[in-house]
């Protein structure tokens, strides 16, 4: 029993006076007084444990603050924007000159039931993390899928900067072709700088190393090595590796799926210019300490590449076919006439860049040297074929049959 029930009995039950109960119960005789007035009023209910709940709250967070927190949170998932507590925080001190710590803004919108429970994911402290000291020190790249309103669909070519999260070019194509690459990455050089390094997982967009063991570079590998980039590639099957640009991926998509959905590829384009300067010029980004990555990457001295041209040298075994043999070089096929009268025979191809000599692999004669031009696919042997050229000029009549 309650101390404050037998308070009660006491008083009002044996009718004994409130000062001798409160010099038996060791109790100020305001509190005796304060029990049986309460008693009066409330009957058994005052015999039961009270809420020690203060009945004001000066510092709570007033309720025009809390209905911003909750109009921010859903204008930024509206918009396809994060709308984290720390985001919501940056907003309310940069556009409303309100701070508010970040476990009261989670607060305020779990308490509202605008948070969406997640299952326990892996703690971040079990990643390597890693980030480029300088913009332009490596530049992330790679392409992920998106569908038309009507079906089609597309891909979109992202590269970023490391450092800064800086978008350097978000492209939209119909497919993303080792030649696109090659214009795409051009294009964006010549508006931001050369990089020192690229980093990419091993498409055959972007590396030909995995092609089958013929030993050849790409476009884009061969366009890095002029311009001394290094070039970068993930493990097989180690996506984080690349995880910058997978995540930038996340939010480019979560963006699109909060606007109409796009009729043609030039109108994704405009979206994606959209998307891209609001990305890089407004959004706050959490890993950039709620800085924009255009304030990153204009802040710092940019790095350069320091990498040297290296030639391309290799040997590759091959049979004559049709009088020719195909080479690919700088992802293009090159086809190489020889000679009819060699057809089948085994052939080596001593390769040093564009120099290309070709060896006769049983008598070890040099059947044909020859440097390659990039812009021609056919490099015939220029020996006149079918007997020899009739002079050009008008045909002479051919004479009556007798």
């Amino acid at each position: 029993m309650s101390r404050a029930r037998l308070i009660i009995i006491a008083v009002v039950v044996e009718g004994r006076s409130q000062a001798q109960v409160a010099r038996d119960y060791n109790v100020s005789k305001a509190w005796v007084s304060t029990l049986v007035t309460r008693w009066r009023e409330q009957g058994d209910a005052a015999f039961g444990p009270r809420s020690r709940r203060p009945r004001t709250h000066p510092q709570a967070t007033p309720a025009a603050t809390v209905e911003l927190v909750l109009e921010l949170r859903r204008r930024l998932t509206t918009a396809g924007l994060d709308a984290g507590a720390d985001t919501i925080a940056w907003h309310l001190q940069q556009h409303h000159h309100i701070e508010l710590s970040r476990a009261t803004i989670y607060r305020i919108v779990r308490r509202a039931e605008l948070i969406t429970p997640e299952p326990a994911k892996r703690p971040k402290s079990s990643y390597i993390r890693f980030e480029a000291d300088l913009p332009n020190e490596t530049w992330q790249a790679d392409f992920t899928h998106h569908r038309l309103a009507n079906g089609t669909d597309t891909e979109i070519l992202c590269f970023i900067d490391d450092h800064s999260r800086y978008a350097i070019s978000v492209t939209a194509h119909h497919r993303v072709t080792g030649h696109i690459v090659v214009n795409a990455f051009t294009t964006a050089i010549e508006t931001h700088g050369i990089p020192a390094s690229t980093l990419t997982d091993n498409g055959m967009v972007f590396t030909a190393r995995f092609s089958g063991g013929k030993g050849g570079r790409n476009g884009f590998e061969t366009l890095l090595d002029s311009l001394g980039t290094t070039q970068k590639n993930s493990r097989p099957n180690h996506p984080t590796t690349c995880g910058k640009v997978e995540r930038f991926h996340q939010t480019l998509k979560r963006w699109l799926r909060a606007h109409p959905n796009s009729n043609t590829l030039t109108e994704l384009q405009n979206q994606l210019d959209a998307f891209i300067d609001e990305y890089n010029n407004r959004r706050p980004h959490r890993s950039l300490n709620r800085a924009t990555p255009t304030a990153i990457y204009t802040t710092r001295p940019k790095a350069t590449p320091t990498g040297i041209h290296t030639p391309h040298s290799r040997v590759r075994h091959d049979r004559v076919n049709a009088g020719n043999v195909t080479l690919r070089i700088n992802g293009q096929l090159h086809h190489i006439g020889i000679s009819r009268t060699l057809e089948r025979t085994p052939v080596l191809l001593l390769i040093n860049d564009l120099d290309i000599r070709i060896i006769h692999a049983t008598t070890g004669e040099i059947i044909r040297t020859l440097t390659i031009n990039p812009k021609r696919r056919y490099h015939g042997t220029n020996a006149p074929t079918g007997g020899p050229r009739r002079p050009y000029g008008p045909r002479k009549p051919k004479r009556p049959n007798p």
